[in-house]
């Protein structure tokens, strides 16, 4: 028997019934039961999940149930079922969650396609459980832990390529009773040589226990903590030399490790072990702090690590009071409180912007502002509500503030910028009411009465070349720049929208990938016009003798009226043009095109400007049979000729004496 595709290795601890749906997602998926390899590890149970897996596995060939006297953790229940994997990849699930059905033949096909060492699934959260999220927001076929955010998930619920774990000898560190996943998929991640994320399927489901006993949920002590802390920082440092990719790995054990084990070292009650750990945790932060990864943790963080550092216990523990007052909330199962965080009080000076923490600017302290200024972490909200572009310009409308700063002084304006270069241009916007805007966002604390904004851009300013179109949203002396796009009203189609100028330039609207900011191809360097022109037929009229009628689309959104036209070329170099007015709002056209002038002429629908021309023929029509009428009294033709590009005719008077030749001939 061919070895599996992969091996599901799952561990399990008094998790019924949640393990027999872990068991039946693996059992039900797409890629086939008969590719799968499925060892569950039975960590002494004692609630009948020992039994539910012996179940299970007597009507499944390939899942195999060991039982181990209880481990007390996944780590060694991971670690066994590594030595018996077999499968060329290797998966774990938790025996409380399960998979989406298209779950691991998605994930092993990025795996083959891209090369990849570790494949995440989108994982979304069941029962009140919080997933990860920024890693998932669109598919990244290669990837690292540099140019995504995937290392901010070590959960080790992924695919893993089993070649990678055996050279690098790769197991769960059976010395840590909380993140004992952490140093496993880092190395892995580090290691890979590359990462694919599938984000377009729900592939695995974090379910929160009724009974609150998921691992993560568990408190743990301020020793482990502490040591979890320790333990991955040292990995980053080395794996990673000092420089911004270190900082960046840094960045997430600094923003949860930290504030996890600052959290446990708060509940502790002996007074000399929390010293004792506080200091510990001061050299520990100290060791790695670098300017570059101040300028990425956010001021909560930076004033945590102050008060870390400065050995201020009594400081630290208010403002994890102050915190948990207000709902902060851990990264996976809440840790702190269920309710969302509420924001801090702000204080705004001089384009800054200053949460009130605890102790801002007590002069015995000193604890510089910087703890305090929240500037880049503002975010501004947005929407299009309206994007409509013409032959003469384009006239955005919608909104945009600064979440939290309400619009007063308000100079918020629109710059467009040439890709590739450093050309911009920034205009003024017409500033108008939105009346009850955020109302239902922070408990109404702040409004947003004048956040509006209506903009027109005349497209005869703009070089050929591609434009990205900002908003620079200004309130208050503080002004942040945001992509234009991504959030729009749904009349706001997401379709590309080319046209031609009325100085004849090619303009498209569009929306990037895979975010929808919008863009404005200038020049036809991404969306070219011909492909907007096009002929689906001709025929003779059957009404009006020596006219042929040409039907067709022209899919531009405008262009400058009479500029398009059919032409009939003859060999002289001489042109007849008819006119073409899309008479339907799809840009479908009927032209009637008059064949009264003897000689060939080639047909071509032609959009033509002051300064540039494009033509497309009309196609030869095998069953466009010869047209006979008479002028005068006198007997006339127009005929296809065969073997051309386009559809050429052949117009003139037949001649009498030639046509009773060849009737004779052909008696």
């Amino acid at each position: 028997m061919p070895a599996p595709e992969v091996t599901v290795i799952i561990a399990a601890f008094d998790a019924m019934p949640y393990v027999s749906r872990s068991v039946g997602s693996v059992l039900r998926q797409t890629l086939g039961a008969d590719r799968i390899e499925l060892i569950a590890v039975d960590d002494g149970s004692t609630d009948g999940t020992a039994d539910e897996l012996d179940r299970l596995a007597e009507r499944v060939p390939l899942m195999r149930v060991i039982h181990q006297p209880n481990s007390g953790g996944p780590a060694g229940p991971r670690n066994l079922g590594l030595d018996r994997a077999t499968g060329r990849y290797v998966f774990f699930l938790d025996a409380d969650d399960h998979l989406g059905p298209e779950a691991l033949e998605r994930m092993v096909a990025a795996a083959d396609e891209n090369g990849s060492d570790v494949v995440l699934g989108r994982i979304v959260g069941e029962g009140g459980r919080r997933a990860p999220g920024s890693m998932f927001r669109r598919n990244q076929p290669r990837t690292d832990v540099f140019a995504s955010r995937v290392y901010w998930t070590l959960n080790p619920m992924k695919l893993f390529r089993r070649e990678l774990i055996d050279r690098l000898r790769l197991r769960f560190d059976t010395g840590l009773s909380i993140g004992e996943d952490q140093p496993f998929v880092a190395t892995a991640y580090l290691e890979a040589a590359a990462i694919s994320v599938v984000a377009d399927h729900d592939c695995v489901h974090w379910v929160a226990r009724e009974d609150g006993n998921n691992i993560t949920a568990q408190e743990h002590g301020a020793r482990t903590r502490v040591d979890l802390f320790r333990k991955m920082t040292g990995l980053v440092a080395a794996h990673a030399p000092a420089g911004p990719g270190r900082d960046t790995l840094m960045h997430r054990h600094y923003a949860i490790e930290l504030r996890d084990a600052v959290l446990q070292l708060s509940r502790e009650p002996q007074r000399e072990l929390r010293d004792k750990l506080l200091h510990e945790l001061a050299d520990l932060v100290a060791l790695h702090w670098t300017e570059g990864l101040a300028a990425r943790l956010p001021a909560v963080v930076r004033l945590r690590c102050h008060l870390i550092r400065r050995r201020l216990l009594g400081e630290l523990l208010t403002l994890v009071r102050w915190e948990l007052d207000r709902g902060a909330a851990s990264y996976g199962i809440t840790t702190l409180a269920a309710a969302a965080a509420a924001g801090p009080e702000l204080r705004i000076e001089n384009g800054r912007a200053y949460a009130l923490y605890p102790y801002f600017r007590d002069s015995a302290l000193g604890i510089p502002d910087d703890c305090y200024d929240i500037t880049t972490e503002l975010s501004v909200r947005h929407r299009v509500d309206s994007a409509r572009i013409d032959a003469t310009g384009l006239r955005l409308a919608g909104h945009a503030r600064i979440h939290r700063i309400s619009p007063r002084d308000v100079t918020t304006g629109l710059i467009l910028r040439k890709r590739g270069t450093d050309t911009e241009h920034r205009l003024p916007v017409r500033h108008t009411p939105t009346p009850g805007l955020g109302a239902d966002e922070d408990g109404g604390l702040y409004a947003y009465d004048l956040a509006g904004y209506d903009v027109t851009v005349d497209l005869a300013t703009l070089t050929p070349g591609v434009w990205d179109l900002s908003l620079a949203v200004g309130a208050q002396g503080i002004v942040k720049e945001a992509r234009l796009g991504s959030s729009r009203a749904d009349s706001v189609t997401t379709a590309t929208t080319t046209l031609v100028t009325e100085a004849g330039t090619a303009v498209a609207l569009y929306t990037t990938k895979p975010y929808g900011n919008l863009s404005l191809d200038v020049g036809e360097n991404r969306h070219r016009v011909r492909p907007h022109l096009r002929v689906t037929g001709a025929e003779w009229s059957a009404d009006t003798p020596a006219t042929l009628v040409v039907k067709g689309r022209c899919s531009l959104a405008d262009r400058p009226r009479g500029a398009l036209t059919i032409v009939a070329e003859g060999a002289d170099g001489a042109e007849e043009h008819t006119p073409v007015e899309p008479a339907s709002s799809d840009g479908t056209f009927t032209a009637q095109i008059p064949c009264t002038t003897p000689g060939e002429r080639e047909l071509t629908l032609r959009l033509t400007t002051a300064t540039g021309q494009w033509s497309v023929p009309v196609p030869p029509q095998p069953s466009l049979n010869p047209a006979r009428w008479r002028r005068l009294g006198l007997p006339w033709y127009a005929k296809p000729l065969p073997g051309r590009d386009a559809l050429t005719l052949r117009v003139g008077r037949v001649e009498l004496l030639k046509a009773v030749r060849k009737r004779l001939t052909r008696r």
